[in-house]
């Protein structure tokens, strides 16, 4: 195997590098990876230009990156499942110990978890990164490492959308059309939903989300008030939606995805803003809707996969723009200029395929 672990480390706010790390040997129960296709998000460019998130501060250099798949190279010597040569997509947050959460299926929400990227653990925009053999999932042969590695913004869609309880017949409005958002939209859709309403700023990811199956794609502007926002979506579809799928963080989307829910239904706030915000609560709590929160995702990998195997869902058309590692800064600006959807980096000096 050769010495080049080239990884891509943020060391503090604004300060981004390309540098050689050891290649990590895996424990009994893990698997050695060589890594091949890394999708960056917005996470990565937010720790890059601010150095933390919310309560997750960047105190020590951490290898950025955590939408991942590749191939096995070395397994550990209690690894059962898994085998050198295996293609695998990696669920990136690992429970550390068996707690509540742990036990009542919702890891993620454990205090204690491991999560690629997020301080002080290391991601895996790199030449070779171990993880748990239990949280790496095999891909079928009509899968690509780019979908496997798209799985994981695809898994924040099943988990919101599981969340909304969204299924046959639903009518979904979606903030945001976002890499996120246009996930939300293509699980709400492969979940059964009739009618979807998707807003954005941007007439470009409105275009997206149209080709991807978006029934009423709708420009905003900043200065359309959320009530009179929310009845224009009204009027486009006719009546109130079911259920809401705030991506955005932004307050006044928040507001504006309160009042357009229907009186019964359910609104999920995905995006994530201030820590504060000010909203309509009342006006939600007399009408009986139900807002509900997400955290990453849980049990969503086997599933993604089904959905990208079966062809019932096509993320292909996210993937915009792909660098090889080598070129990480770059793909790092063209992200943080927001172009494009998805900026893919190739860690696998010979496999640049998708």
């Amino acid at each position: 195997m050769e010495k080049d672990n080239l990884s891509v480390v943020v060391h503090a706010k604004g300060d981004l590098r390309l540098e050689q790390r050891p290649i990590p040997e895996p424990g009994p129960n893990e698997v050695l990876i060589q890594m091949h296709s890394v999708g960056i998000c917005g996470s990565d460019v937010h720790y890059w230009q601010n150095g933390r998130i919310g309560d997750f501060v960047l105190k020590k250099p951490m290898v950025l990156g955590h939408e991942a798949a590749g191939r096995i190279v070395k397994v550990g010597s209690s690894v059962k499942d898994l085998k050198p040569g295996d293609r695998v997509a990696i669920e990136p947050g690992v429970p550390r110990e068996m707690d509540e959460f742990f036990k009542s299926g919702r890891y993620n929400l454990s205090p204690t978890i491991f999560f690629c990227a997020t301080p002080p653990d290391d991601g895996n925009l790199c030449r070779y990164y171990k993880h748990s053999a239990n949280f790496c999932y095999k891909l079928p042969d009509n899968v690509t490492f780019e979908e496997g590695a798209l799985i994981e913004p695809l898994s924040v869609g099943i988990h919101a959308c599981r969340r909304a309880g969204v299924s046959l017949g639903s009518s979904v409005l979606i903030c945001g059309s976002g890499p996120i958002g246009l996930v939300c939209l293509l699980v709400a859709k492969a979940m059964g939903a009739s009618q979807v309403v998707i807003t954005d700023l941007s007439s470009e990811r409105l275009a997206m989300a149209k080709e991807l199956g978006a029934d009423f794609p709708l420009t905003v502007t900043k200065d359309d008030g959320p009530q009179a926002l929310a009845k224009t979506v009204e009027d486009t579809l006719g009546y109130q939606p079911h259920i809401t799928i705030e991506c955005t963080g932004v307050e006044s989307s928040i507001q504006t995805a309160i009042y357009a829910t229907r009186s019964g239904g359910v609104l999920v706030l995905v995006g994530l803003g201030s820590e504060m915000a000010t909203v309509p609560l009342i006006n939600a709590a007399v009408r009986e809707v139900d807002i509900r929160g997400v955290f990453r995702y849980c049990n969503t990998w086997p599933m993604a996969i089904a959905m990208l195997a079966s062809g019932k869902v096509n993320v292909k058309p996210l993937v915009t723009h792909r660098f090889p590692l080598e070129q990480a800064v770059q793909a790092f600006e063209t992200t943080r200029q927001g172009q494009g959807v998805k900026v893919m980096l190739k860690c696998d000096q010979s496999d640049q395929k998708p």
